[in-house]
Formats: structure tokens, sequence, C-alpha cells
């Protein structure tokens, strides 16, 4: 078997916005210790050693043994020979867009100490991290943009509401230049927008494929009218197709009437004959419509409970109507370990986005020393092509495998979670590739 080559923990270059805006530079020397160290990013495809059965593996930190300190082993092609021999390679400048100030700069500080995580574990003194704050507004988000492109940026990270996310696009699409966003509007993927976001069709087909192979095979769903509701309706009566499910009976609720849920829509479940019930809600709410199922005498023993990502919430894990009710998401496990490491760093836990913001960049880290120096210009090029974000053999990353689909947006490998002892137990554990 060959080597496993490694990513080593070098210094590099920030450069962000102060308050007032003008741009400074500071170089960050600080390690952080080997034991607080997330190591869980692996190379594209085409980077990946060799099994004993002859079948791809993905790279990764684990057993590197005596190669934990070889950066060059985490170079390939030209870019590998260039620092070799002495050359210099400029450095490849990366833009990650978040609300650094207004009424979501907690959430954008908390995404961007996440990015430094992953920095300081996989970049290199050839990568620039260029921090631009979106201010959470659409306009402050296009003018973001516009500075990181006119400072340099190969690639766009975020932002991350879909507004702003609207506003970018053609900035970066003048530029030529992909962005990597964070948000979940799957409307704006195409072209040079790429979704990282967190989105229900995987979710959807991921828990009705266990429930069928648990013999529940008629399902309800209670969603809402919006979008979203939509989105999962449409993507349940697809996986029901192929997986050997029927859609029972389905409840539609506004988004601001959910709390209507009553008699009548209880009736209407117990009459259809369900084994279960998808409830694509979250939050308090999702806790209300448990409720009243139980106190209509539908306990979660007698039509158990399936739920999408809006469930990844330990809020609801406390819920004693949900106990045992299970949803698909992202494995909880290199999470885990991702918080821990945050939280020694930074002294507090991270939101739950930050691990989006963690892998996006860690992911540009990984394809900025994977690039080649173009015959022509003789400048070097980063691996930030629409090919290599839609590497088929997709990323290991904290919330677990994910590639880009041929329309732009992020495809996972989730794991089955159960509420059990106001616990989020891992009952089905996620792929570890495509």
């Amino acid at each position: 078997m060959k080597k496993i080559l490694s990513l080593l923990l070098v210094s590099f270059v920030l450069s962000a916005c102060t308050s007032g805006g003008s741009l400074t530079s500071q170089r960050w020397t600080q390690r952080i210790p080997a034991e607080n160290a997330p190591r869980s990013l692996s190379l594209p495809g085409e980077y990946q050693q060799e099994g004993e059965d002859g079948e791809a593996v993905p790279l990764s930190h684990e057993g590197l043994g005596p190669y934990a300190d070889r950066d060059l082993a985490a170079l390939t092609g030209q870019a590998a020979q260039q620092l070799e021999e002495g050359e210099y390679v400029p450095p490849v400048k990366v833009a990650i867009l978040l609300p650094l100030s207004g009424e979501s700069a907690a959430l954008g500080q908390s995404m961007l100490q996440a990015a430094q995580l992953a920095l300081f574990d996989l970049g290199a003194n050839t990568f620039e991290l260029l921090p631009r704050d979106t201010k959470g507004t659409p306009q402050g988000a296009s003018e973001a943009a516009q500075q990181a492109l006119d400072n340099g940026a190969t690639l766009i990270l975020g932002p991350l509401f879909s507004s702003s996310v609207k506003a970018v696009k053609p900035v970066a699409a003048r530029a030529r230049v992909n962005v990597i966003a964070f948000s979940t509007d799957w409307t704006l993927a195409g072209g040079n927008t790429f979704l990282m976001g967190f989105m229900p069709f995987a979710q959807v087909d991921r828990i009705a494929s266990y429930a069928a192979t648990r013999g529940l095979t008629r399902i309800a769903l209670i969603t809402t009218t919006d979008t979203y509701g939509m989105a999962v309706e449409r993507s349940l009566r697809d996986s029901a197709r192929y997986n050997g499910v029927s859609l029972a009976h389905t409840i539609r609720l506004a988004p601001e009437a959910v709390y209507n849920f009553n008699v009548p829509d209880v009736q209407a479940l117990q009459a259809s004959g369900a084994q279960a019930v998808m409830i694509a809600i979250g939050g308090q709410q999702a806790a209300h419509i448990s409720f009243i199922l139980e106190e209509a005498g539908l306990d979660a023993a007698t039509l158990p409970r399936l739920g999408t990502g809006l469930w990844d919430d330990p809020a609801l894990a406390v819920d004693p109507t949900l106990q045992g009710a299970q949803f698909a998401a992202p494995s909880p496990v290199m999470r885990q370990k991702f918080e821990h490491n945050y939280s020694a760093v930074y002294g507090t836990a991270p939101i739950r986005l930050a691990s989006l913001a963690y892998d996006a960049t860690a992911l540009a880290a990984v394809l900025g020393k994977t690039g080649q120096v173009d015959q022509y210009t003789g400048q070097y090029q980063p691996a930030f092509t629409s090919v290599n974000l839609k590497n088929k053999n997709g990323f290991s990353g904290i919330d677990g495998i994910f590639r880009f689909t041929q329309r732009n947006l992020v495809q996972r490998g989730l794991s089955v979670l159960e509420f059990q002892q106001n616990q989020i137990i891992e009952v089905d554990p996620a792929p570890d590739r495509f």
C-alpha cells in the first residue's frame, strides 16, 4: 500500500477588514497543539491513496507516523515541483464572506473562527484567507465580493444568506470566479455558484429508505406550504418509488399556522393506515405536533416519528414524545471532535453552521495546493475549477463525505440518528464513500 500523505500544520496569512473598513494583514504563527488539531478533510479522488483491495481510499491524518511533518507530501504535480526546486509560488487568495457586523455578527464570527481553525490544520504559507464583512445585507455582500476580487481572490466562500448569495452571483460571474455559498436556497445553485448548506433532499431519501428496512412502508407526511415543505414532499414522493414506500397521507400547514394542527388532522392520519409519520418541521413546532399526536393516542410506539435535518437539535432530544424518533443528518461523531477542538482553542462552543465554514475552507486549502502552472501565462492556477469541485469521488470533512452534483448542489453521506434517553444517538452510520 502506498504511504499515506500528510497536510502539515503551518502558519498562514490572514487578511481582514478592520471595523473601519481598511485592509490589514496579520501573519499567524501560533500552532494548535496536535492533540487539539481537527484532522478530517481528505484530498479529492485523483489524489487518494490506493487500498489493499485496489480501490481508492480517502487520504486522512490517521496513522501518519513519520509522514506527519512532510508538507511537500501534501502537494502534487507541477506546484510541488516548483516548491521543491525553490521557485516562488504566489499566495492562493480565497475570500470568505460573512456577516461580521450587524444582527448576525455572532454567527459570522463563529464561522470565521472555524475557517481559521481549518487553516491551522490544513493551511500552508502559500494560502491567504480574505475575510470580508457582508454586514448581513445584499448590498454589503456585493461590495464585500467586489473588494475581495479587487484584492485577488480566486475563489469565494460564502455568503450565508440567500439574498446575499443572489447579490454576489453576478459580481463573481463577471470575474469568472466560483462561489461556494453556505445558503440552503437550492434555487441559487448553478453557473459559478455551488451550495454547501444542508439540503433536505438526501435527508428525506435516507430516512425513508431506512424506514423501509424496518418494514415502515406506509408513511404519512406533515409539512409546511413553503418552499422547504414542497421540496420535502416532492423528495418523499421520488424516494417512495425507489424504496417500496407509499405516501399514505399528506397534511400541509401554513408556516404561521403550524400550531393549528388539531383533532381533524389526527383523525385523517388514523384513517390513512400510516405506519409512520414524517414531520418535516423543526423546533418547538415539531414537539407540539408530536404532543398532539400522543394526546390522541398515537404515541411514538404506535406511530413512529421520522424527521429531516431540522431535528438535528439537542433541544428536541429531551422532548418526551419524541423519544425513539429517527431522522437523517450528518454524523455527529466527527463534529463532536471538531466542537471539542474549537472550544479548546476559542473557549466557547461553535454554532452549528460553523462546520460548513471549516469544511469549505479546508477544501479550498486542499485544492489550492493541487493546481498547476498555466503554460501560457506562467502563473500558478489553483484547482478551483468546476471540474475539480464536481469531483465524483467527493471529499471527506467534519460533516462526513460530500460532493457537488452537476447542478452544483452538495450531496452528503448521512447517518440515521435517534433520540434516545434525551440524547442524539447514531443508529445507522453514514457511508464512508459514494
